[in-house]
């Protein structure tokens, strides 16, 4: 997971710098007066931001999932109630490894629970733009 996590890091680099370069590209040709290169450019801001809105989901999605599993460990270490006329048993103590443990013990855990993106975010549109 942790790999994956990371190699969707990466494309996400290497995406932002792609239309990086590409509105540069585009920016100096508008500024040379190619009206074909500004409607190329508002094309191109209209991608970013329908790629930054993707993004924004699927970090959504992630941000649930940490939730789910956050919900999963309090589940495993609550207390159960004890009741009079039954024996009382041992207290669930969250395992010591584990996918739930590997999870948030990882990059990816990490980056979820401080609410950590990857997207291109408004400031880098407005930079390109």
């Amino acid at each position: 997971m942790e790999q994956q996590y990371n190699r969707l890091q990466q494309e996400g680099q290497s995406v932002i710098q792609s239309i990086q370069g590409l509105a540069g590209k585009l920016k100096t040709a508008a500024d040379g007066g190619s009206a074909d290169a500004r409607e190329w450019l508002l094309d191109l801001k209209e991608l970013a931001l329908n790629i930054q809105q993707e993004q924004q989901q699927v970090m959504m999605l992630m941000q649930a999932m940490h939730q789910a599993v956050q919900n999963e460990l309090q589940q495993c270490i609550q207390p159960q109630s004890w009741q009079p006329g039954y024996p009382q048993t041992p207290q669930a103590q969250p395992q010591q490894g584990g996918f739930l443990n590997s999870l948030e013990h990882s990059g990816f855990g990490q980056a979820l629970m401080m609410g950590a993106g990857f997207g291109i975010g408004d400031d880098l549109i407005n930079a390109i733009f």
